[in-house]
């Protein structure tokens, strides 16, 4: 396997966004608002140095994105409470206004469907450390979805991310590559990606019925939506898990 950044490789950028983010349960993320406002060709412009592509044999198996964006401006809190979205939304801003950046933020890892189970988001992970290493950054901070959580919704996220094994590593298996990547847990983010649709969206996106108002646990989501009958409508807010990645110059490949 070879990892390559986009900046060094932009020639394998558009096979490394055709490959989907979100496919089956939990696919409705892909319809996350904010979530398109780092998507494809945007990622190319603004982000290229700090998105990985994994390939093998020439053929790219899977992606890592990042974006940069400034810490310390006033009103940024570090891990903020809305995440994922939050951080888009900064990155964007900066990107926008041509501000000074020192901080980066891993925020998918997305494998060909072809090439799953075989390991590679860990392979991606370690790309990503390696490369925010290589630019000189001292941490990769990510919001990680742990995508196992969809097989209890009504656990609290703080209750689920913090549980161990015999061996003290996390029990939720992609809580768990983080760790072992040299990740640790810092807080929730509780209202970290947030998706707003019609009922009817909701049920072409869960196949649920949706009939009864307040929350409702449909497949792939972390915790239930909240569905409102009267107004036909369903907003899903998620939690996710603030990591921090220190690197070293180790991390470098």
């Amino acid at each position: 396997m070879e990892a390559v950044s986009l900046a060094d490789r932009p020639d394998v950028a558009a096979d490394a966004f055709a490959i989907p983010y979100g496919d089956g349960p939990g696919g409705f993320m892909q319809s996350e608002l904010v979530s398109k406002l780092v998507r494809r060709t945007r990622i190319i412009d603004r982000w290229p140095s700090t998105t990985v592509a994994l390939l093998e044999g020439g053929e790219c198996v899977a992606r890592g994105v990042a974006v940069t964006f400034a810490s310390g401006l006033p009103g940024r809190e570090p891990f903020p409470d809305r995440g994922w979205d939050q951080i888009v939304v900064w990155a964007v801003e900066d990107a926008l206004d041509g501000q000074d950046v020192d901080a980066v933020c891993a925020l998918e890892i997305a494998v060909h469907p072809a090439w799953q189970r075989r390991g590679l988001s860990a392979q991606v992970l370690a790309a990503m450390r390696a490369n925010a290493a290589g630019l000189g950054f001292s941490e990769l901070i990510a919001p990680v979805r742990p995508p196992d959580k969809a097989a209890e919704p009504w656990t609290a996220m703080a209750e689920y991310a913090t549980r161990k094994r015999g061996d003290g590593l996390p029990a939720d298996s992609w809580l768990r590559v983080h760790a072992r990547a040299g990740g640790r847990i810092v807080r929730i983010a509780p209202c970290s990606a947030t998706i707003q649709a019609s009922l009817d969206e909701w049920r072409g996106w869960t196949g649920v019925a949706l009939e009864e108002d307040g929350p409702v646990a449909v497949p792939g989501a972390l915790v239930p939506i909240l569905v409102a009958r009267q107004l036909g409508v369903g907003v899903y807010v998620e939690p996710n898990v603030w990591m921090v990645h220190p690197l070293e110059s180790d991390d470098r490949a």
